[in-house]
């Protein structure tokens, strides 16, 4: 019986849910005190003990309790900077709080989830679909899988956020054809999801976001703030707590008071906020959710007004400033169906019910956020999948062997717009070996598969012998900022025309460094008219010329010309030897 129910899990930063599909309809499951929503919170005693949720934050004025843990999931020393308890650096190069592993503290809420579930619905629970944020990375879905993988948990799907989100959205308009932009403000992240929906058809047309953006980021800007105000240097647990406070309260008024009543024992803090204040304090943060929505519309290739909805989801959607700015972004009134806190959760238990056959059948198209390939020779990248292609995919192409006499093929696989490899990221790489060949006789497959998790698995095939060598990409080994990761774009725009520039001069180098040699060699031979003899030589000239130049275009013109004027000798070349061949084999009958 257990089998038949699969639970959808909004593991969030600030807050988490979970759902089950009862009946046909999608309903979120309450806690004993009959509160759908839980602090993603979790506190470890000396002796042992773990307490989640509310009963976790009740002692955070006494113990440390830890918050947010989801912006540690995947990440490295380094990499977070304004954690608010202290970090180490874990055996296998993570990062570890509170004695244990990110993915160990969410298996723990995982774990309260899971007993919450199995509580309600009277049986055991196995099987979940979890939410990331749209930007999380191959390493963060991983850690994700594992935390619920350690909570009992088996993971049928990792879904995106904003898609659950629209996929909440969108229950009540199976029949018609809508494109939404879904907006996520959450706790710790950001996404911004452009999706076309037809026929209970759901595709994912461009996704944008900032894993390093959220309701946090507005709490620590404004008791900073605060601390300021009072002439206190450091802030502490209790200063981001009452800022959550106050900027919940700004959400409905136009002022509060910033209070902690003996903050060291003797003095009361008590600071008055004007919520203009604290929109100016937000300003930067709100503007870098909006360039991710006009990013994502370039991408997507639409206008505001091709949008027929812009569903808010998150907290953080609450603030009023933050739906004034959509609002003037997109061109329209935001809508607010969606309950900002239960919409991500309402969606991955939809998704749950649709694995399972427990609600009306729709199908889920996800997309690459950025393009994948690999380096081929001359520092080039070869994109295998391009960006924004739906998941789940697979692509590939065949290679060959660049010198003579090579043993093995490096295969470096890369994600990223840029044109030259140098300038993308490298998320792994693995030797492909085959007997030594001449120059373009051994022949390597390579095929790059994304899961519908959205986890890349490279298979590369030596075509003489069959032999595989497969490498799931678990962890993308690049030491890099979210912002650079949305800036990758961008500067592929920004250095759209240099990098053409360079890709043309670099293919047609290489084609110049194989067809001069072989000219000379044809030259030496009889094959060569007299009169077409001095044009191979000036043609050849030119290209050197070129090549001494450095200028893209005059040298992938003088190797065209080249080509074209050595056509007629290359044919009678093949002429003279198929010829050859064929007297030896009348020969030898």
């Amino acid at each position: 019986m257990s089998d038949d129910v699969m639970v959808g899990i909004d593991l969030g930063t600030t807050h988490s849910a979970v759902g089950v599909v009862d009946s046909g309809f999608p309903i979120l499951l309450a806690d004993e005190e009959g509160r759908r929503i839980i602090p993603s919170a979790v506190w470890y005693g000396p002796g042992g003990e773990v307490e989640v949720g509310r009963k976790a934050l009740r002692r955070r004025t006494v113990a440390p309790v830890v918050t947010s843990v989801k912006r540690l999931m995947g990440r490295r020393p380094g990499e977070v900077t304004d954690f608010p308890l202290p970090l180490e650096k874990a055996a296998d190069g993570g990062l570890r709080v509170a004695g244990r592993k990110p993915e160990e503290v969410s298996a723990d809420i995982l774990r309260e989830l899971k007993r919450i579930a199995e509580w309600r619905m009277e049986r055991e629970i196995r099987r979940a679909v979890i939410t990331v944020p749209a930007y999380f990375n191959d390493a963060q879905r991983v850690a994700t899988r594992r935390a619920g993988e350690l909570a009992g948990l088996e993971v049928a799907r990792i879904l995106n956020e904003p898609t659950a989100a629209a996929l909440a959205f969108g229950l009540d308009k199976l029949g018609e054809k809508s494109r939404v932009a879904v907006y996520d403000f959450g706790g710790g992240t950001f996404d911004l999801s452009i999706l076309e929906m037809q026929d209970g058809v759901f595709q994912v047309l461009s996704t944008r976001g900032d894993t390093r953006l959220g309701g946090d980021d507005l709490d620590l800007a404004l008791a900073a703030w605060c601390a300021r105000e009072a002439g206190v240097e450091e802030v502490d647990v209790r200063f981001i707590e009452e800022a959550e406070r106050v900027k919940k309260v700004l959400s409905e008024k136009d002022s509060e008071v910033f209070r902690l009543p003996f903050y060291d024992g003797h003095r009361s803090i008590e600071v008055p906020v004007e919520r203009a204040v604290f929109e100016s304090l937000a300003e930067p943060w709100i503007s870098r959710s909006i360039r991710c929505c006009r990013q994502a519309m370039a991408d997507a290739g639409v206008e505001p007004e091709d949008l027929d909805a812009v569903v808010l989801v998150g907290g953080s959607t609450r603030i009023p400033a933050v739906r004034e700015a959509v609002k003037r972004a997109m061109g329209r009134e935001p809508d607010l169906s969606q309950h900002p806190d239960e919409a991500v959760a309402l969606g991955a238990t939809i998704q749950a019910g649709i694995l399972t056959g427990a609600m009306r059948k729709m199908v889920l198209l996800d997309v690459t956020p950025l393009s994948l390939g690999i380096e081929t020779f001359g520092g080039l990248m070869n994109v295998l999948i391009p960006r924004n292609t739906t998941i789940p995919c697979k692509a590939g192409e065949m290679f060959t062997n660049a010198t003579a006499g090579q043993r093995s093929m490096l295969i470096r696989v890369l994600q990223g717009e840029r044109e030259m490899a140098r300038d993308n990221w490298q998320l792994g790489n693995f030797d492909v070996p085959f007997e030594a060949a001449e120059k373009g006789r051994a022949r390597v497959g390579v095929q790059f598969r994304i899961d519908a998790d959205g986890v890349l698995e490279v298979l590369a095939r030596d075509t003489s012998t069959g032999q595989d060598t497969v490498v799931q990409i678990r962890a993308a080994a690049v030491d890099v900022s979210d912002e650079k990761v949305e800036k990758m774009v961008s500067e592929s725009v920004e250095h759209a025309f240099d990098d053409m520039a360079e890709r043309v001069f670099t293919e047609a180098r290489l084609k110049a460094e194989e067809l001069l040699p072989a000219v000379e060699q044809v030259l030496a031979m009889d094959v060569v008219l007299e009169e077409e003899r001095g044009e191979i030589r000036q043609a050849a000239d030119e290209v050197r010329r070129a090549l001494e130049a450095g200028q893209a275009n005059p040298l992938k013109a003088a190797v065209q010309k080249l080509d074209q004027v050595t056509e007629a000798v290359a044919a009678r070349m093949v002429e003279r030897a198929m010829e050859e061949a064929l007297e030896r084999r009348l020969g030898g009958g």
